[in-house]
């Protein structure tokens, strides 16, 4: 499990400080990037004079780009071998080469055409270079039975292969760091807490035999909660509660109280498999308070895994509450051990002072990392932590007010609204390295919404049919954008400004708030008459927009509208190359959100170690990158 170097950048720096140091300085210097990630947004492109292909790019990269199809660029940017091409360069002087012009292949070729700019393959080199490498090697997953425990078809119900996949590998590379732990140290884990654990995918597998690990999983909705304990039945790992009643009375309790459900209890604390109750019994609740162990321990392990399942909203890092319930419950099972046989757990039961935590969570929305990584800090039963994260765009920011698309359609979350004009000292940056970075823009390094939402894509997945799908779907939502325009819905946007760091705080720069379309039927994309006359129906219940949308769209015909797709419709390459580059540099952006938050574990004199690690093969999991932290 110990990596040779903790973070996973590319071999051209020296160490991890040089990795950085280029990191931060590329994220606050490069103006390009800048403007790529965060300075624009895909809906300002046809409202401008000139259009976002025009005003963001330099003319040798506009004039080379429209030579070539999608395809082809996406493995420019992130498959081509670049230092053959720089090396055609480096045997002529590049200014040679540039005064040449494009149309002159006398110097070189690329796919029939002109070689690409120098300068846009630097742009791409240094991309590239300060991305953190995503090459997942399942061998470095240090499990006692990694590689050995595939999931069997009860553990897979539910999951799709992508799940399946990102259950296997998570599952073995957790079970790696607790055996490790406790061979090389004190840190004998004894509980595995899931930070938002869903349907429990990941934490059936892990109490399940092989792993046998003790699994609490923190899950906010009751109703993820009571799906998770269907598919534990479904999973052969709880039973089926039985209930045994006299019929005779059941039935006049059934007549008078004219009952149509059985009325069985759901306790946030329920166990996986139910007690069996007595003859006698005739009641509807099963007993909440017990855990009992799932199926049957391994040959090679001593202890039963077990899940205790606790509905509970986390707000930070502090987990006194999850550790009250697990009291609750072990007390709860002390006490009935007295009367019956005991679980399997050879008879030991953990207090809160015995309890040895790591907290984990597999693809966690927004801040819930970082109140993963705090609970390192705030609970000495946490020993070690392990998140992978995703939603980037549900991060909120430290260092400035958060950049919402549209304030009526924030989820209804008191911290939200009371974040709504200040600072969330949760959000993004978390790390003092990067809250107090110095560049020519001021301090501090500041991410907008539409830079952390770009963040989660992945270009690298992208098939031709995905393009075409949503790249349509991007320039219809472009074009309409200049429809609102030119019919007085919106205004016209401001001005690009190339100095202003991290790009418009709203993560747009357009006039007035954001029309907020979203999904369409698929019926819808066919054409964007279809699209348009679908997106007004959506809209015109919308009591900000609904009725000046659907009053002054009225007034255009079927005919003016195809008129505008014919207009522009040339402009959906150019959307195309543009929506592509922003993408490829957003991992740029991506890095250096992961790097935040290992350098914040780096600055914690309570944490022993940390490093950052690839867990999944990019192709079924693009949010492949866990942040790892083992306490002193």
């Amino acid at each position: 499990m110990r990596l040779d170097k903790t973070l996973p950048y590319s071999p051209i720096h020296a160490c991890e400080e040089d990795y950085v140091e280029a990191l931060l300085s590329f994220a606050t210097t490069s103006k390009i990037l800048q403007t790529l990630c965060g300075g624009v947004h895909i809906l300002d492109f046809l409202t401008r004079d000139p259009d976002l292909y025009e005003a963001v790019l330099q003319p040798k990269w506009r004039d080379w780009l429209r030579l070539f199809e999608i395809p082809d660029i996406l493995d420019l940017l992130m498959r081509e071998d670049l230092g053959i091409l720089l090396q055609i360069y480096d045997r002529e002087p590049s200014d040679v080469h540039e005064s040449q012009g494009l149309h002159d292949r006398s110097f070189g070729q690329w796919r029939g055409g002109p070689l690409p700019p120098k300068s846009l393959l630097s742009y791409i080199s240094r991309v590239r270079d300060l991305s953190l490498d995503r090459a997942f090697n399942a061998d470095v997953l240090a499990s006692d039975v990694a590689g050995t425990h595939n999931l069997t078809r009860q553990l897979a119900v539910g999951m799709k292969p992508k799940k399946a996949h990102e259950v296997e590998n998570f599952a073995a590379f957790v079970d790696g760091v607790i055996s490790e732990l406790g061979v090389t140290d004190t840190h004998q884990i004894t509980h595995v807490v899931d930070f938002g654990s869903g349907q429990n995918y990941l934490g059936r597998v892990l109490a399940s035999p092989v792993y046998d690990r003790r699994v609490v999983a923190v899950e906010s909705k009751e109703a993820n909660i009571t799906g998770a304990k269907g598919m534990d039945i479904s999973a052969r790992l709880a039973k089926k509660p039985v209930i045994k009643r006299n019929k005779k009375a059941f039935r006049t309790q059934q007549a008078e109280l004219q009952m149509v459900d059985d009325g069985v209890a759901i306790c946030g604390q329920a166990q996986l498999v139910a007690p069996e109750p007595s003859s006698q019994d005739c009641g509807f609740q099963t007993d909440p308070r017990q855990s009992t162990p799932i199926l049957e321990a391994s040959s090679d392990r001593q202890e039963v895994g077990n899940i205790h399942y606790i509905q509970h909203r986390i707000m930070d890092g502090d987990l006194r509450y999850v550790v009250s319930q697990l009291d609750i419950n072990n007390n709860a099972e002390e006490e009935d051990s007295r009367s019956t046989e005991t679980d399997g757990s050879n008879g030991s039961y953990l207090t809160s002072s015995d309890s040895k935590l790591m907290v984990i969570s597999l693809h966690s929305c927004g801040n819930l990392v970082h109140h993963g990584l705090r609970s390192l800090l705030l609970n000495d039963s946490v020993k070690a932590v392990a998140m992978v994260g995703c939603c980037y765009n549900l991060v909120t920011e430290r260092l400035g007010p958060p950049s919402y698309k549209l304030p009526s359609l924030r989820p209804a979350h008191p911290r939200l609204d009371r974040s709504s004009s200040t600072y969330d000292p949760h959000g993004f940056p978390i790390s003092e390295r990067l809250a107090s970075y110095k560049h020519h823009h001021g301090e501090g390094i500041r991410m907008n919404i539409t830079a952390r939402m770009m963040a989660v894509q992945a270009p690298q997945n992208w098939t031709a049919k995905d393009c075409e799908g949503f790249f349509t779907r991007h320039f219809y939502r472009a074009l309409l954008q200049r429809v609102f325009m030119d019919i007085g819905v919106v205004d016209k946007p401001s001005p690009l400004n190339p100095d202003s760091g991290s790009g418009s705080p709203r993560g747009w720069s357009g006039g007035g708030q954001p029309i907020i379309i979203g999904s369409l039927r698929k019926s819808c994309y066919s054409s964007f008459l279809t699209y348009a006359r679908g997106a007004v129906n959506k809209i015109r219940e919308d009591s900000e927009h609904g009725a000046i949308i659907t009053e002054r769209m009225a007034s255009l015909s079927d005919s003016d509208l195809l008129s505008y797709y014919e207009k522009f419709k040339h402009k959906k390459h150019e959307l195309s190359l543009i929506w592509s580059l922003m993408a490829f540099s957003a991992g740029v952006m991506e890095s250096v959100i992961v790097v935040d938050r290992w350098l914040w574990l780096k600055e914690q004199k309570e944490v022993r170690e940390c490093w950052v690690q690839t867990v999944f093969e990019y192709e079924q999991s693009p949010r492949n990158l866990v942040v790892v932290g083992i306490k002193k």
